[in-house]
Protein backbone atom coordinates (compact mmCIF):
# COMPACT_ATOMS: atom_id res chain seq x y z
CA UNK A 1 0.00 0.00 0.00
CA UNK A 2 1.44 3.24 -0.80
CA UNK A 3 1.07 6.12 1.55
CA UNK A 4 1.57 8.95 -0.95
CA UNK A 5 -0.99 10.21 -3.08
CA UNK A 6 -2.63 7.98 -5.73
CA UNK A 7 -3.00 9.72 -8.97
CA UNK A 8 -5.37 8.26 -11.78
CA UNK A 9 -4.13 8.52 -15.13
CA UNK A 10 -7.27 8.69 -18.33
CA UNK A 11 -5.13 9.22 -21.07
CA UNK A 12 -6.82 7.98 -24.20
CA UNK A 13 -10.29 8.57 -23.25
CA UNK A 14 -9.69 6.83 -20.30
CA UNK A 15 -8.32 3.85 -21.55
CA UNK A 16 -11.30 3.78 -24.02
CA UNK A 17 -13.44 3.50 -21.47
CA UNK A 18 -15.23 7.54 -21.86
CA UNK A 19 -12.87 9.75 -19.87
CA UNK A 20 -16.51 11.60 -19.33
CA UNK A 21 -17.79 9.13 -17.02
CA UNK A 22 -14.52 7.31 -15.36
CA UNK A 23 -13.23 10.60 -14.23
CA UNK A 24 -15.53 11.56 -12.27
CA UNK A 25 -16.12 8.81 -10.65
CA UNK A 26 -12.65 8.33 -9.71
CA UNK A 27 -12.48 12.28 -8.41
CA UNK A 28 -15.69 11.44 -6.76
CA UNK A 29 -13.10 8.24 -4.93
CA UNK A 30 -10.85 10.65 -3.77
CA UNK A 31 -8.44 11.15 -6.69
CA UNK A 32 -7.25 14.52 -6.82
CA UNK A 33 -4.32 14.60 -9.81
CA UNK A 34 -4.89 13.42 -12.91
CA UNK A 35 -2.80 12.66 -16.12
CA UNK A 36 -3.17 12.74 -19.53
CA UNK A 37 -1.31 12.28 -22.74
CA UNK A 38 -1.88 15.34 -24.59
CA UNK A 39 -3.19 19.08 -23.61
CA UNK A 40 -6.39 18.33 -25.85
CA UNK A 41 -7.17 15.53 -23.82
CA UNK A 42 -6.52 17.43 -20.55
CA UNK A 43 -8.55 20.06 -22.18
CA UNK A 44 -11.37 17.63 -22.42
CA UNK A 45 -10.84 16.46 -18.71
CA UNK A 46 -11.06 19.78 -17.53
CA UNK A 47 -14.30 20.07 -19.14
CA UNK A 48 -15.83 17.19 -17.05
CA UNK A 49 -14.09 17.80 -13.87
CA UNK A 50 -14.27 21.17 -13.32
CA UNK A 51 -12.11 23.43 -11.63
CA UNK A 52 -9.82 22.05 -8.38
CA UNK A 53 -7.91 19.32 -9.61
CA UNK A 54 -4.87 19.07 -11.04
CA UNK A 55 -4.55 17.58 -14.88
CA UNK A 56 -0.89 16.89 -15.95
CA UNK A 57 0.00 15.89 -19.67
CA UNK A 58 2.90 13.99 -20.23
CA UNK A 59 3.87 15.15 -23.45
CA UNK A 60 4.71 18.21 -21.73
CA UNK A 61 4.86 21.52 -23.77
CA UNK A 62 3.86 21.45 -27.43
CA UNK A 63 3.92 24.19 -30.00
CA UNK A 64 0.35 25.15 -30.43
CA UNK A 65 -0.75 24.35 -26.83
CA UNK A 66 0.31 27.59 -24.97
CA UNK A 67 -3.74 28.53 -25.01
CA UNK A 68 -4.83 25.16 -24.37
CA UNK A 69 -2.76 24.49 -21.52
CA UNK A 70 -3.38 28.45 -20.15
CA UNK A 71 -6.91 28.33 -20.43
CA UNK A 72 -7.33 24.71 -19.21
CA UNK A 73 -5.36 25.07 -15.73
CA UNK A 74 -3.06 22.23 -17.21
CA UNK A 75 0.19 21.43 -15.77
CA UNK A 76 2.43 20.44 -18.59
CA UNK A 77 5.30 17.82 -17.73
CA UNK A 78 8.30 19.23 -18.84
CA UNK A 79 10.55 16.83 -21.39
CA UNK A 80 13.33 18.61 -22.52
CA UNK A 81 15.54 22.38 -21.95
CA UNK A 82 13.43 23.45 -25.53
CA UNK A 83 10.17 22.77 -23.78
CA UNK A 84 10.99 24.48 -20.35
CA UNK A 85 11.75 27.40 -22.42
CA UNK A 86 9.11 28.02 -24.29
CA UNK A 87 7.16 27.31 -21.44
CA UNK A 88 8.31 29.84 -18.70
CA UNK A 89 8.27 32.67 -21.70
CA UNK A 90 5.12 31.86 -23.03
CA UNK A 91 3.14 31.39 -19.76
CA UNK A 92 5.55 32.80 -16.81
CA UNK A 93 4.51 31.43 -13.54
CA UNK A 94 2.58 29.11 -14.84
CA UNK A 95 2.43 25.34 -12.89
CA UNK A 96 4.62 22.83 -14.48
CA UNK A 97 6.27 19.46 -13.90
CA UNK A 98 9.04 17.81 -14.77
CA UNK A 99 9.77 14.21 -16.02
CA UNK A 100 13.21 12.62 -16.34
CA UNK A 101 14.17 9.65 -18.57
CA UNK A 102 15.67 7.17 -15.64
CA UNK A 103 16.43 4.65 -18.46
CA UNK A 104 13.66 4.00 -20.88
CA UNK A 105 15.03 6.76 -23.54
CA UNK A 106 11.24 7.33 -24.66
CA UNK A 107 10.26 11.20 -22.94
CA UNK A 108 11.99 13.11 -20.28
CA UNK A 109 15.41 15.11 -19.67
CA UNK A 110 18.43 12.50 -19.62
CA UNK A 111 21.32 12.86 -16.57
CA UNK A 112 23.51 15.95 -18.14
CA UNK A 113 20.05 17.80 -19.48
CA UNK A 114 18.81 17.60 -16.13
CA UNK A 115 22.49 18.81 -14.54
CA UNK A 116 22.35 21.81 -16.44
CA UNK A 117 18.26 22.98 -15.71
CA UNK A 118 18.02 21.39 -12.40
CA UNK A 119 18.29 24.41 -10.23
CA UNK A 120 16.83 26.91 -12.63
CA UNK A 121 14.04 24.38 -12.52
CA UNK A 122 13.54 23.87 -8.73
CA UNK A 123 14.16 27.56 -7.89
CA UNK A 124 10.63 28.03 -9.97
CA UNK A 125 8.71 25.29 -7.63
CA UNK A 126 7.71 22.40 -9.79
CA UNK A 127 4.28 20.34 -9.04
CA UNK A 128 6.33 17.13 -9.29
CA UNK A 129 9.52 15.70 -10.90
CA UNK A 130 8.91 12.28 -12.49
CA UNK A 131 9.90 9.50 -14.20
CA UNK A 132 8.58 5.92 -15.47
CA UNK A 133 9.62 2.24 -15.40
CA UNK A 134 10.05 0.68 -18.55
CA UNK A 135 10.38 -2.96 -17.18
CA UNK A 136 7.60 -2.97 -13.52
CA UNK A 137 5.70 -5.59 -15.31
CA UNK A 138 8.55 -7.82 -14.75
CA UNK A 139 9.34 -8.01 -10.87
CA UNK A 140 12.73 -9.27 -11.39
CA UNK A 141 14.14 -7.72 -13.80
CA UNK A 142 17.19 -5.95 -13.14
CA UNK A 143 15.92 -2.39 -15.06
CA UNK A 144 13.75 -1.86 -12.17
CA UNK A 145 16.38 -1.64 -9.44
CA UNK A 146 18.65 0.02 -12.33
CA UNK A 147 16.07 3.08 -13.31
CA UNK A 148 14.89 3.47 -9.22
CA UNK A 149 18.63 3.91 -8.54
CA UNK A 150 18.86 5.89 -11.59
CA UNK A 151 15.90 8.45 -10.39
CA UNK A 152 17.49 8.48 -6.72
CA UNK A 153 20.57 9.76 -7.55
CA UNK A 154 19.04 12.10 -10.33
CA UNK A 155 16.39 13.74 -7.31
CA UNK A 156 17.47 13.04 -4.08
CA UNK A 157 17.77 16.10 -2.21
CA UNK A 158 15.41 18.05 -4.02
CA UNK A 159 12.13 19.59 -2.19
CA UNK A 160 9.48 19.04 -5.25
CA UNK A 161 7.58 15.81 -5.07
CA UNK A 162 8.42 12.65 -6.79
CA UNK A 163 6.83 10.11 -8.53
CA UNK A 164 8.27 6.68 -10.58
CA UNK A 165 5.42 4.27 -10.31
CA UNK A 166 2.55 3.41 -12.49
CA UNK A 167 0.70 0.49 -12.15
CA UNK A 168 3.56 -2.41 -12.37
CA UNK A 169 5.74 0.17 -10.29
CA UNK A 170 3.39 0.32 -7.11
CA UNK A 171 3.67 -3.61 -6.70
CA UNK A 172 7.43 -3.91 -6.21
CA UNK A 173 7.38 -1.92 -3.13
CA UNK A 174 7.14 0.81 -1.12
CA UNK A 175 10.83 2.18 -2.15
CA UNK A 176 9.76 2.99 -5.26
CA UNK A 177 6.09 4.82 -4.65
CA UNK A 178 7.80 8.20 -3.79
CA UNK A 179 5.54 11.10 -3.50
CA UNK A 180 3.11 10.07 -5.82
CA UNK A 181 2.09 6.46 -7.72
CA UNK A 182 -0.04 6.80 -10.71
CA UNK A 183 -1.58 4.07 -11.65
CA UNK A 184 -3.50 3.76 -15.36
CA UNK A 185 -3.99 0.02 -16.84
CA UNK A 186 -4.27 -1.31 -13.22
CA UNK A 187 -7.40 1.18 -12.64
CA UNK A 188 -8.98 -0.78 -15.41
CA UNK A 189 -8.16 -3.97 -14.33
CA UNK A 190 -5.55 -4.98 -16.30
CA UNK A 191 -2.20 -6.89 -15.72
CA UNK A 192 -1.27 -7.22 -12.78
CA UNK A 193 -4.10 -6.31 -11.53
CA UNK A 194 -6.04 -9.20 -12.89
CA UNK A 195 -7.25 -11.12 -9.75
CA UNK A 196 -9.36 -7.41 -8.96
CA UNK A 197 -13.02 -7.12 -9.43
CA UNK A 198 -13.40 -6.96 -13.57
CA UNK A 199 -14.08 -3.54 -14.51
CA UNK A 200 -15.25 -3.89 -17.61
CA UNK A 201 -18.11 -6.58 -19.01
CA UNK A 202 -18.83 -6.71 -22.67
CA UNK A 203 -21.66 -8.97 -23.84
CA UNK A 204 -21.78 -8.81 -27.73
CA UNK A 205 -25.64 -9.57 -29.01
CA UNK A 206 -26.42 -12.53 -31.32
CA UNK A 207 -28.23 -11.76 -34.43
CA UNK A 208 -29.25 -15.54 -35.75
CA UNK A 209 -28.28 -18.94 -34.85
CA UNK A 210 -28.07 -21.61 -37.32
CA UNK A 211 -27.47 -25.33 -37.40
CA UNK A 212 -24.72 -26.23 -39.35
CA UNK A 213 -24.02 -29.85 -40.57
CA UNK A 214 -20.94 -31.80 -41.08
CA UNK A 215 -18.82 -31.04 -43.60
CA UNK A 216 -20.23 -27.26 -43.80
CA UNK A 217 -17.83 -24.45 -43.21
CA UNK A 218 -18.09 -21.27 -41.79
CA UNK A 219 -16.89 -17.44 -42.56
CA UNK A 220 -14.00 -16.39 -45.00
CA UNK A 221 -12.05 -18.71 -46.58
CA UNK A 222 -13.66 -21.62 -45.08
CA UNK A 223 -11.17 -21.91 -42.49
CA UNK A 224 -13.28 -24.16 -39.93
CA UNK A 225 -15.15 -27.00 -41.16
CA UNK A 226 -17.74 -28.50 -38.72
CA UNK A 227 -17.11 -32.79 -38.46
CA UNK A 228 -20.28 -33.01 -35.90
CA UNK A 229 -23.53 -31.38 -36.64
CA UNK A 230 -23.09 -27.56 -34.87
CA UNK A 231 -25.18 -25.08 -33.56
CA UNK A 232 -23.65 -21.57 -34.77
CA UNK A 233 -24.63 -18.35 -33.26
CA UNK A 234 -23.78 -15.25 -35.08
CA UNK A 235 -22.49 -12.03 -32.96
CA UNK A 236 -23.01 -8.32 -34.02
CA UNK A 237 -19.42 -7.42 -33.05
CA UNK A 238 -15.95 -7.73 -35.02
CA UNK A 239 -13.00 -6.05 -35.24
CA UNK A 240 -14.47 -3.24 -36.11
CA UNK A 241 -15.42 -3.16 -32.50
CA UNK A 242 -11.92 -4.14 -31.28
CA UNK A 243 -12.44 -7.86 -31.23
CA UNK A 244 -9.32 -8.25 -32.79
CA UNK A 245 -9.01 -10.40 -36.13
CA UNK A 246 -5.83 -12.16 -35.13
CA UNK A 247 -7.98 -13.36 -31.96
CA UNK A 248 -8.90 -16.18 -34.68
CA UNK A 249 -9.75 -19.76 -33.36
CA UNK A 250 -8.11 -18.58 -29.95
CA UNK A 251 -10.66 -16.94 -28.77
CA UNK A 252 -13.86 -17.91 -26.32
CA UNK A 253 -17.21 -16.30 -25.28
CA UNK A 254 -19.48 -17.30 -22.67
CA UNK A 255 -23.12 -18.25 -22.07
CA UNK A 256 -23.96 -18.30 -18.54
CA UNK A 257 -21.29 -20.99 -17.15
CA UNK A 258 -20.74 -22.21 -21.24
CA UNK A 259 -17.67 -22.14 -23.02
CA UNK A 260 -18.72 -21.28 -26.46
CA UNK A 261 -15.62 -21.00 -29.14
CA UNK A 262 -15.16 -18.71 -31.60
CA UNK A 263 -15.52 -20.41 -35.45
CA UNK A 264 -13.50 -19.23 -38.05
CA UNK A 265 -11.81 -15.65 -39.07
CA UNK A 266 -13.53 -12.99 -37.32
CA UNK A 267 -15.04 -10.47 -39.54
CA UNK A 268 -15.67 -6.38 -39.78
CA UNK A 269 -18.97 -6.67 -38.17
CA UNK A 270 -19.50 -10.33 -36.88
CA UNK A 271 -18.28 -13.41 -35.11
CA UNK A 272 -19.11 -16.74 -35.43
CA UNK A 273 -19.51 -18.86 -32.49
CA UNK A 274 -20.17 -22.46 -31.37
CA UNK A 275 -23.40 -22.32 -29.15
CA UNK A 276 -24.22 -26.04 -29.72
CA UNK A 277 -23.84 -26.85 -25.51
CA UNK A 278 -25.75 -23.77 -24.93
CA UNK A 279 -29.46 -24.22 -23.48
CA UNK A 280 -31.80 -22.55 -25.73
CA UNK A 281 -31.32 -19.49 -27.67
CA UNK A 282 -28.97 -17.07 -26.29
CA UNK A 283 -29.67 -12.96 -26.60
CA UNK A 284 -25.98 -12.31 -26.04
CA UNK A 285 -22.44 -14.00 -25.11
CA UNK A 286 -19.87 -12.29 -22.83
CA UNK A 287 -16.59 -11.49 -23.51
CA UNK A 288 -15.03 -9.73 -21.18
CA UNK A 289 -16.34 -10.43 -17.11
CA UNK A 290 -16.02 -12.59 -14.11
CA UNK A 291 -14.81 -15.24 -16.50
CA UNK A 292 -12.24 -13.86 -18.23
CA UNK A 293 -10.07 -10.78 -18.39
CA UNK A 294 -9.21 -7.97 -20.85
CA UNK A 295 -6.12 -9.90 -20.86
CA UNK A 296 -6.98 -13.04 -21.44
CA UNK A 297 -8.33 -11.78 -24.69
CA UNK A 298 -5.21 -9.74 -25.36
CA UNK A 299 -3.38 -13.34 -24.95
CA UNK A 300 -5.37 -14.90 -27.85
CA UNK A 301 -4.69 -11.69 -30.39
CA UNK A 302 -0.72 -11.90 -29.25
CA UNK A 303 -1.13 -8.38 -27.53
CA UNK A 304 -1.50 -6.93 -23.96
CA UNK A 305 -4.76 -5.68 -22.38
CA UNK A 306 -3.74 -2.27 -23.00
CA UNK A 307 -5.02 -2.57 -26.74
CA UNK A 308 -8.29 -4.28 -25.96
CA UNK A 309 -9.73 -1.69 -23.88
CA UNK A 310 -8.66 0.89 -26.32
CA UNK A 311 -9.69 -0.46 -28.75
CA UNK A 312 -13.24 -0.91 -27.94
CA UNK A 313 -15.68 0.80 -30.27
CA UNK A 314 -18.33 3.67 -30.41
CA UNK A 315 -21.26 1.10 -31.42
CA UNK A 316 -21.33 -0.39 -28.28
CA UNK A 317 -24.19 0.45 -25.65
CA UNK A 318 -22.48 1.67 -22.99
CA UNK A 319 -23.77 1.04 -19.26
CA UNK A 320 -22.08 2.72 -16.94
CA UNK A 321 -22.58 0.97 -12.79
CA UNK A 322 -21.79 2.58 -9.48
CA UNK A 323 -19.51 1.10 -7.67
Amino acid sequence: MSQGETAAVVKADAYGLGADRVAPALAEAGARTFFVAAAEEGVEVRAVLGPGPNICVFSGHMPGDTDLIRDAQLTPMINSIDQMLMHVEALPGHAFGIQLDSGMNRLGMEEAEWSALRDIALAQNPFLVMSHLACADDPDHPMNSYQLNTFRAMTDGIDAPRSLSATGGILLGADYHFDMTRPGVGIYGGMPFVDARPVVRLELPVIQTRDVLPGETVGYSNTWKAETPTRVATLASGYADGIIRAMGDGAYLWAGETRCKVLGRISMDMTAVDVTHVSGAPDSLELLGQHQSVDTAADWAGTIGYEILTSLGHRYDRVYLNA
